[in-house]
């Protein structure tokens, strides 16, 4: 059920029961390599299935019950599942799941009973195209996630490291499927690169293809050329009024090509394409923020642990200067001091995990209602509640441990920025949440 075209591949289409995908023709000869996909799922309904896989395996692929693929593959295939079979409500997530060629995959399951590794992430509906920077090197599976909510091309997540096996030469494919359920699966683009050790010898280009095969591609792509501009001159004779000014969707059928002459009022902005936009761009510009807060907790920690560190030395070498009864004093007082910034490494520690589910809520929330608003304020409310018990501990710890003489001295906090306070920040999440609700209500 695929449907290729000039700038893109449907896999399959938003139709129940459709079974999609496109292999390479040619084994890949790479001992290390690097594949990046960039595809869009999207669908009218919150939920969607079956899902998308990115394939490598010994043997070319063949339809099948695997999202469009045959099972007992000999090779590693990248799940992207929307539907949660399972309902252990993970979906949609991204799997990764070897097989031999003996395994039966579980899909009532997700596969979770097979899944070398998986994670969480939401690719449905974006905004921007998702990506995936899929790495097998020196026998290690790497697989990075863009989320689609940025332009930002480079902006890829951590979703799956695994140490694996792989056969040395396979077939590179991605497949889709659809169920009771159905989303539009395509794909923009599947480059690979093959991967070398540093100091080996880069192989030749021209050894990779035989002048044949160059040959004969050269010919047919030749070919298709003229046919197109033949059926484009043709198409243009018989209907001069598009000319200049097309009025209607026109396509030209060149085999399974298709040329689009797209209206001209198509190409500008409609009042809900812009109003859609500017509330995807605010929500971007949250994610980025509570990044920066995230990375700026990491540097806390990281003060809080050389803080420990350095009064405890201090400390101990003090106890070791007076001995007897000053000695027990001060064993006592290490215990207390390691004590206290334990327990403010802790509340850090909680700082950072609350930054962390407020990164994914932003992130996951692609039709936020009350229950988001309430959760944002609500960790947020955290945030603020976990920073004044580390400003009291810190300012308490420093007196107690601090001689009379000197004034006590607290490590200061990296900058925060100060383009924007906390009440703005939670009122312009509320009101952008507040018109998205609305124009998905109106729409």
């Amino acid at each position: 059920d695929a449907i290729p075209s000039a700038d893109q591949i449907r896999i399959t289409t938003s139709l129940k029961s459709q079974k999609g995908s496109v292999w390479t023709k040619n084994k890949s000869i790479f001992e290390y390599w690097e594949v990046e996909v960039t595809f869009r799922v999207t669908g009218r309904g919150r939920i969607g299935a079956d899902g998308l896989a990115i394939w490598f395996t010994e043997e070319q692929g063949l339809e099948g019950p695997v999202f469009g693929a045959a099972d007992k593959w000999n090779g590693v295939g990248i799940f992207f599942d929307s539907f949660d079979n399972d309902g252990k409500k993970n979906n949609p997530g991204v799997v990764v799941v070897g097989n031999n060629g003996k395994l039966l995959y579980d899909h009532q399951n997700d596969g979770s009973t097979q899944a070398l590794a998986s994670c969480q992430r939401d690719f449905r509906n974006k905004p921007y195209p998702v990506r995936a920077r899929i790495t097998y090197y020196q026998k290690t599976l790497t697989v990075l996630i863009n989320n689609g909510f940025t332009p930002d091309k480079d902006d890829y997540e951590l979703c799956v490291k695994e140490d694996m096996v792989l056969p040395s030469q396979g077939y590179f494919g991605i497949s889709a499927a659809t169920g009771g359920l159905a989303d539009d699966h395509d794909v923009l683009s599947f480059l690979t690169f093959q991967l070398t050790e540093p100091g080996k010898e880069l192989p030749t280009p021209d050894a990779e293809i035989p002048q044949k095969d160059k040959e004969k591609y050269q010919e047919e792509f030749e070919h298709f050329q003229q046919e197109l501009d033949k059926k484009k001159e043709e198409f243009q004779k018989e209907h001069p009024d598009v000319q200049g000014q097309p009025g209607k969707n026109a396509c030209i059928h060149v085999g399974t090509a298709c040329a689009l002459f797209l209206p001209a009022e198509d190409v500008f902005e409609t009042v809900s394409d812009r109003e859609l936009r500017q509330i995807f761009e605010g929500q971007n510009r949250i994610h980025l923020e509570i990044k920066q807060l995230n990375r700026q907790l990491d540097m806390i920690l990281d003060e809080q642990r050389r803080y420990v560190s350095a009064v405890t030395d201090e400390i101990a070498k003090r106890g070791a200067a007076f001995p007897g009864q000053q000695g027990q004093v001060s064993q006592q007082e290490i215990e207390t001091v390691v004590k206290t910034q334990e327990e403010v490494i802790r509340q850090v520690n909680e700082i950072r995990n609350s930054v962390a589910d407020a990164l994914r809520s932003v992130s996951g929330a692609q039709h936020p209602g009350s229950a988001g608003v309430y959760e944002t304020t609500q960790h947020f409310n955290d945030i603020k509640e976990h920073l004044h018990l580390v400003k009291r501990d810190i300012e308490h710890l420093a007196q107690r441990n601090m001689p009379s003489s000197e004034k006590p001295k607290c490590p200061e906090l990296p900058p925060f920025p100060s383009c924007l306070s906390t009440m703005h920040f939670i009122i312009f999440v509320a009101v952008q949440t507040v018109l998205f609700i609305a124009y998905i209500m109106y729409r």
